[in-house]
């Protein structure tokens, strides 16, 4: 489930109420068409937010096998669906999250702190750094908005910024060919030329 929100940046409550009747395997989409908050299923945050989701290969590869071992498997079962409920709710996602993954992530190294809309900021973050058009980044995260997807999700990567920092640090050092010459012409002072005198010259 976590490979799945990283790469598609659902909402955790979009994630948690899909049902196996929304995974479009011949079209290789999901069809999100509800959410589900504290146990409650309700409709989705905005009218972008229903828009179909792409599936990719690996994702449907790995929702294959997970159909494959869960014991909840029919169209209308939840695709993640809680055995401590008989499968008739999701996983309660803020439970899991703070039991389970939070626990795996410490033990992997990872202090910071996360939550399920970490791996939403993720795949934005990603999807800039894979030089993904911000048209098609909106598409992907069904914001209403170019702005939005630019001003709350996207970040730069750490790479990014770094590279980006040394280009101006080697500005302000004057590193580079183009950059040398010319400030070389620009603040050395042109030498007088010696004017001789017609006897000097003899």
């Amino acid at each position: 489930m976590v490979l799945l929100d990283v790469v598609t940046g659902l909402r955790a409550s979009e994630l948690f109420g899909l049902k196996w009747t929304d995974i479009d395997f011949i079209r290789n989409e999901i069809r999100v068409t509800r959410s589900i908050v504290l146990q409650v299923v309700g409709p989705c945050k905005t009218e972008a937010s229903q828009k179909p989701v792409p599936l990719d290969s690996l994702l449907a590869r790995t929702l294959r096998t997970w159909r494959a071992h869960t014991k909840y498997k029919a169209e209308t079962d939840w695709v993640f669906a809680s055995p401590y409920s008989q499968g008739r709710k999701p996983y309660w996602y803020q439970s899991l999250m703070r039991n389970r993954i939070r626990e795996v992530a410490r033990r992997a190294g990872i202090t910071k702190q996360m939550g399920w809309h970490t791996f939403r900021h993720t795949c934005a973050t990603l999807l800039r750094a894979s030089g993904a058009d911000i048209k098609v980044a909106q598409e992907l995260l069904r914001h209403a908005s170019c702005r939005v997807t630019l001003d709350t999700y996207t970040q730069a990567v750490t790479e990014h910024k770094r590279a980006a920092q040394g280009r101006v640090a080697s500005l302000v050092r004057g590193i580079g060919p183009e950059c040398v010459r010319r400030t070389h012409r620009s603040t050395t002072p042109t030498k007088p030329r010696t004017r001789f005198s017609p006897t000097l010259r003899r």
